[in-house]
């Protein structure tokens, strides 16, 4: 006997985490994309700052919001029980400071990506976030930078590379205008990004 179609259970959505340290203006990007998804969903956005302007804006968009501090981070158990809770299919950095926890890495292998605000392998590694990236390339009178997103592993911006985007750096830009650019990229690419690697097979 066939299951009428009305009855048929539908496939459970892909479940996204996101880290975010700061304004948020990724995250808030990200939830709205999946808002009317039949297939990904973010469920959680997690924060290391507790005033970070990240956590309003998910809330506003009715998604659970939650902060840790470092220590809780590093915990064997806490934070990646809380993250098992939520039974994520990705875990997304996006805007992420701290380095993240080899022991939530090696519990999602291949499932922890992250973006970074310059085409790696240039301007990468600690200390390389935000404002510093835009600096660098500015002072380095690089003609390109755009953004890369990839797997995250043990090390500062080594893992895997996944996607990259270029823009075209002006002579006269500042770094303010060099962010301006990369932010263009990161809010157009990065939620398409996270749907193709939901869909690969492997992460069905």
């Amino acid at each position: 006997m066939t299951t009428p179609a009305s009855t048929q259970l539908k496939p459970m959505k892909k479940r996204i985490v996101i880290f975010a340290s700061g304004n948020g203006t990724n995250t808030q990007n990200i939830i709205k994309y999946f808002q009317n998804s039949t297939h990904a969903q973010v469920v959680c956005v997690l924060s290391n700052n507790k005033n970070a302007k990240v956590i309003d804006r998910s809330l506003d968009l009715n998604i659970e919001a939650l902060s840790f501090t470092k220590d809780e981070m590093l915990a064997p158990k806490g934070l990646l029980c809380l993250i098992n809770k939520r039974k994520p299919d990705l875990l997304v950095l996006a805007g992420f400071l701290l380095k993240f926890p080899e022991i939530i890495i090696d519990a999602y292998p291949n499932k922890v990506v992250n973006i970074h605000p310059a085409l790696l392998p240039k301007f990468g590694g600690k200390g390389m976030y935000g404002h510093h990236v835009h600096r660098a390339v500015v002072e380095n009178k690089e003609t390109h930078s755009g953004i890369t997103i990839h797997y995250v592993n043990n090390q500062y911006d080594k893992g895997e590379i996944i996607f990259q985007k270029k823009t075209t750096i002006a002579p006269q830009d500042t770094p303010k205008d060099v962010a301006a650019k990369v932010q263009l990229l990161e809010h157009q690419y990065l939620p398409k990004v996270i749907e193709e690697i939901l869909l690969k097979p492997q992460l069905h």
